[in-house]
């Protein structure tokens, strides 16, 4: 989609969202939706200290000279002083893992780009978080770890440089195919942890060689007006997430572009048969709202799961999809104890393969020695006020003695469906359907 057409349709969104808003805006459980979330005014580099220019201190504009030193020491300095914001002007720098300390900001001026090396020895192995589990593992790109306020900035780009962590990927699974993300080593563009009150805007994330922007533990984060991309052509960016939100409280996405090779909004918060008893680690995502957004390809444009406990008061509204293979997509982890509730999509439009998709995610299974299958649930999962055309309509499997699903609502629905257009309302306890036109006829 051309950037034209791309602000063309985000307008129209914004236009809807603006015309649909009410005084009384509530979250899916009933509970006002805190002034917070409508407060979208983009913080001003210019206001949060001095400004350290990288090419002031000897950084130069080279894409092929590994720089992360020079860079690291220029955001070492501001911290020192007090803070301030490390300016990315025109050009291309290559660099390894970055660390952004406390009152420490970044701003990417049009025509910067901080790129990140193809080669993972550039980047340092640290204590972190993947896929639901604390371990070792490569740091990203861009990190800010206990940096409450932190801010990215600007009209410019993070480039991941991906293609050779890409290539070597498919490359190991032809020889093992039962490899996981993990054996093959690569890091992530933006990790920011146990931080509140972040805002990410305007500044382009691409061709991350793993996910794309990971949070955790975070609270109060808005992620406004981004564009985030990777490609699943003709090479595919495996595992390149779009935002991945891991025990999160109040996340705001709004007014963003996404389309990558896996899926564009993921809930994490951790994963195995035991995983809601580490309450140091492991938690919920709560009071997420995603809107006024613009989806091109990916594997699902909201996702619980499949490293997901507990996930409450979700809301995806006002938003276009385009070439996406899911809408709402419900991974039910047999290894996992899962509970995705109070969950709201509303207000869509465009094109999708499977409208909901929910059934048993076996990827990777792993009881540890339990021996019993965890039990999980997802419940009040209302889908309503969407027109939209799709492969298949009702992508669910019912499976009671792993899961159940219940208290689900279709209201306001105008679906084309090219394949299957049976909803089968013995898969949930509880399904309320209301104004439901599939291919042109009312479904009761």
């Amino acid at each position: 989609m051309n950037s034209l057409l791309k602000k063309g349709a985000l307008f129209a969104c914004l236009a809807l969202g603006a015309l649909q808003a009410s005084a009384e805006d509530l979250f899916p459980d009933g509970t006002p939706i805190p002034d917070w979330f409508r407060q979208t005014e983009i913080v001003k580099w210019q206001d949060l200290g001095k400004a350290y220019r990288i090419t002031d201190y000897g950084v130069v504009n080279d894409s092929t000279v590994i720089q992360t030193e020079r860079i690291q020491a220029v955001i070492d300095k501001a911290s020192q002083a007090g803070g301030g914001v490390v300016y990315i002007p025109q050009g291309t720098y290559l660099s390894g893992s970055l660390f952004f300390k406390p009152n420490t900001h970044l701003y990417i001026e049009k025509g910067g780009t901080l790129k990140g090396s193809d080669d993972i020895s550039n980047f340092k192995v640290i204590d972190t978080r993947m896929e639901g589990q604390n371990l070792k593992y490569f740091a990203a790109l861009v990190n800010a770890i206990g940096v409450d306020g932190f801010t990215i900035s600007g009209e410019g780009r993070i480039n991941g440089n991906g293609l050779r962590y890409w290539k070597s990927f498919w490359l190991r699974r032809q020889v093992n195919p039962k490899c996981t993300n993990l054996e093959e080593l690569r890091p992530r563009l933006v990790y920011i942890a146990d931080s509140k009150d972040v805002q990410l805007s305007g500044v382009r994330l691409e061709n991350s060689p793993f996910w794309t922007t990971h949070l955790y533990r975070c609270e109060n984060v808005k992620l406004l007006n981004l564009s985030i991309f990777a490609p699943y052509a003709p090479v595919k960016a495996p595992s390149s997430d779009a935002i991945d939100i891991d025990v999160c409280t109040n996340v705001l996405v709004k007014g963003c572009y996404m389309s990558v090779n896996d899926d564009a909004i993921a809930l994490k918060g951790g994963k195995g048969p035991w995983a809601d008893q580490d309450k140091e680690n492991n938690g919920s995502n709560r009071n997420i709202i995603i809107e006024d957004c613009i989806y091109g390809f990916c594997h699902s444009a909201l996702t619980c799961g499949s490293e997901s406990i507990h996930d409450h008061n979700i809301v995806l509204r006002r938003c276009r999809l385009d070439n996406a293979k899911r809408l709402l997509w419900l991974k039910m982890r047999p290894d996992t104890p899962q509970n995705y509730e109070y969950i709201t999509v509303e207000d869509i439009t465009g094109t999708v393969s499977s409208f909901l998709y929910a059934k048993p995610w076996t990827q990777f299974f792993d009881l540890q020695g339990r021996k019993d299958v965890p039990y999980s649930y997802s419940s009040h999962v209302t889908m309503r006020n969407i027109t939209m055309e799709c492969d298949v309509v009702f992508d669910v499997v019912k499976s009671e003695d792993q899961y159940k699903l219940s208290d689900f609502t279709f209201e306001n629905l105008s679906l084309t469906a090219k394949k299957k257009a049976e909803i089968q309302k013995d898969c949930v306890e509880g399904f309320t359907l209301k104004n439901v036109v599939v291919n042109g006829k009312k479904v009761e």
